[in-house]
């Protein structure tokens, strides 16, 4: 992937003004206190090297966006951003008026301007009627204030917010349009890793793909499985779906997936299984809840009648499908999880997710986690370092293992030499 686009590698930054485009958006305490860093942190081979390379720097970023409680300035990243890099970074209230720019222009080499958020400019979150197609419009989005003023005044942009990259915004995918661009280091060595599971991985290859977004999932699935994937382990709603492909498995969660409008999936998972029956594995039990209970069925007792939990939602994989996963998980020489098993806001209903994440991080294999939940939940369970990659960006992630082109990706390929 990063073939087709020009990385750090490809410029010289001496003296230059240089746009880069972070993904800084973090949770924050009740006094907008930055209570989680790691996003700042993986920013940091970048700008490093920015400063080693004695370029002027002008970062822009997001936090929150509008209508939500942590929808606020920079002026606290900035700081933190200073403390993470022991450099100081000055942070500019403006986003591209004539203080930003003039701003931009006296900065010297090895200097870090931040700018407000992206987000409180009304272009930067504005939809173009063909947006609701799925279709880009990468010319109107450099046709924005935001890229023509900021644009006068460097003379690269870079863009690291692997995060953002299935977004269609102006920060985004305005500038490349406009101005040499590259991939930042960051962006870099996320569509490396994530490209490179799905066309060269060391095998026995495995892929547990769980959570709720099952049409990216199952697109994942079918794109691991052509390019020789060993095993696709399915749980969440991905594996209630497949599960309802073969079975039925009563209105309760059926409902849940007409709700998630993923009915149409069922024919597709279908069909899947049917030309991979033998690397596609699916719970042979279940978690119901049933009188707020946890209670285990086989996936035969589910479709029985006279079962009482017959038609209790299916909340979680059972303990036999864990000890079944966990056995696949350890013979496996690189594992791609993005593993939300079950409903694990719920006690007693993570315990899929909790099991398969601890087998991973102790397994030998390489392994790879992508999306947003099954990060967050690696991270609360104190896994974060016995993973060899946590992508940084959920969607983002899942785009890029389904094949799907991002919008951030396309506009770097398509950039001003």
């Amino acid at each position: 992937m990063t073939s087709e686009i020009k990385t750090m590698d490809n410029f010289d930054f001496n003296g230059k003004t240089v746009l880069v485009r972070l993904d800084l958006n973090s949770p924050l305490d009740e006094n907008n206190e930055i209570t989680d860093d790691r996003r700042f942190l993986s920013h940091h081979d970048t700008l490093k090297e920015l400063i080693n390379k004695d370029a002027k720097i002008v970062v822009i970023a997001h936090q929150s966006r509008p209508g939500k409680s942590d929808f606020t300035t920079m002026e606290k990243h900035a700081k933190h951003l200073s403390k993470i890099l022991n450099h100081p970074v000055t942070y500019n209230e403006t986003l591209f008026g004539n203080f930003a720019r003039e701003s931009i222009k006296n900065l010297n080499n090895r200097e870090i301007l931040m700018l407000e958020n992206v987000r409180f400019d009304s272009e930067e979150i504005f939809e173009f009627s063909e947006e609701s197609d799925g279709v880009c419009p990468y010319e109107k989005k450099a046709d924005t204030h935001l890229v023509r003023k900021l644009s006068s005044v460097i003379d690269i942009y870079i863009n690291d917010a692997f995060g953002t990259a299935h977004r269609c915004q102006p920060s985004i995918v305005g500038f490349p349009r406009v101005v040499p661009s590259c991939a930042g280091r960051l962006m870099e060595k996320e569509l490396d890793i994530l490209n490179g599971v799905i066309s060269n991985p060391e095998k026995p290859v495995t892929f547990v793909l769980g959570g709720a977004k099952a049409d990216d999932s199952i697109e994942v699935a079918r794109r691991a499985l052509e390019n020789g994937a060993n095993k696709i382990l399915v749980g969440g709603i991905v594996g209630n779906i497949f599960l309802a492909a073969r079975y039925w498995i009563g209105d309760a969660s059926i409902n849940v997936i007409k709700e998630n409008k993923m009915l149409d999936q069922i024919d597709i998972a279908g069909e899947l299984f049917k030309r991979y029956r033998n690397k596609i594995v699916m719970p042979s039990d279940v978690a119901v809840e049933m009188d707020g209970k946890r209670i285990e069925i086989s996936v035969e007792e589910l479709t029985v009648d006279s079962h009482p939990a017959k038609d209790c939602p299916i909340i979680d994989i059972g303990g036999k499908t864990i000890a079944e996963y966990k056995n696949i998980i350890n013979n496996s020489k690189t594992v791609l999880a993005n593993a939300v098993m079950g409903f694990v806001e719920k006690e007693n209903f993570n315990i899929g997710t909790y099991e398969i994440l601890k087998t991973i991080a102790d397994s030998s294999a390489f392994s790879v986690l992508g999306g947003g939940s099954t990060v967050a939940v690696a991270r609360k369970l104190g896994l974060d370092d016995q993973f060899d990659w946590m992508s940084t960006g959920g969607g983002a992630s899942m785009e890029v293992l389904a094949g799907k082109k991002l919008p951030a990706v396309e506009a770097l390929r398509k950039a001003k030499c």
